[in-house]
């Protein structure tokens, strides 16, 4: 059975979503632990009720980031993941920290990439006039939000929507996205070549929902 490690820095709906999807479709894995860089964290409660241990790295008591990513490092390994997982992470990682853990640290990133990479995804793509958005699903590599897609989903882009109407309809297709990849992955069913995923069943590794609007 493999190990699950989850990240976050708030409230980590998608934390949720995993945590839920792992014990309701029964994964050969389990979640050991959610981390946190935030004592204050909400998501830590939501983990707790759902007995999974949670631990706290407060980034606030490190002068420097590579100190904080050795000591999140030293945490995480206490756990011994098969997979680490970013689901609401808002710390830039150390090459050293994403190294540590290649092809085996996942994140969701609420774009389709390549396009809007970095913040403030919905109001870029809202401002460019595009007619589709949505989420990837990709394993972390030391340049930001290029590593290899695993998956991805689209929702469209209505006429009247706000930056907060339409991350609200993003974050909801995240939330069936984000654990589907993770469960292929539990699955052994997630192959990398040449920097690219392929995916070893008839499954379609992309989502369009309208069900989320």
């Amino acid at each position: 059975m493999k190990k699950l490690v989850i990240l976050i820095s708030g409230r980590g709906s998608n934390m949720e979503a995993i945590v839920r999807a792992c014990a309701v479709q029964r994964w050969p894995a389990r979640v050991a632990a959610v981390v946190s860089n935030r004592p204050d964290a909400a998501g830590l409660t939501f983990a707790a009720a759902h007995a999974v241990v949670t631990s706290v790295v407060d980034h606030t008591q490190f002068n420097k980031r590579d100190e904080f990513d050795a000591a999140l490092m030293r945490v995480v390994d206490m756990y011994e993941p098969d997979l680490v997982i970013l689901a609401g992470f808002m710390r830039v990682l150390t090459p050293a920290f994403i190294k540590h853990y290649a092809a085996r640290i996942m994140n969701v990133h609420p774009s389709l990439l390549p396009s809007f990479t970095g913040l403030h995804t919905h109001q870029r793509a809202l401002d460019a006039g595009v007619v589709v958005h949505g989420a990837t699903v990709h394993f972390v590599t030391t340049e930001l939000d290029y590593g290899p897609i695993i998956a991805q989903g689209v929702v469209p882009v209505l006429v009247g929507d706000t930056n907060i109407v339409l991350s609200k309809r993003v974050l909801q297709l995240e939330h069936k996205l984000y654990p589907r990849a993770v469960r292929w992955f539990v699955e052994d069913r997630l192959r990398m070549y040449d920097n690219r995923v392929e995916l070893e069943v008839t499954e379609t590794r992309f989502l369009f929902c309208l069900d989320v609007v």
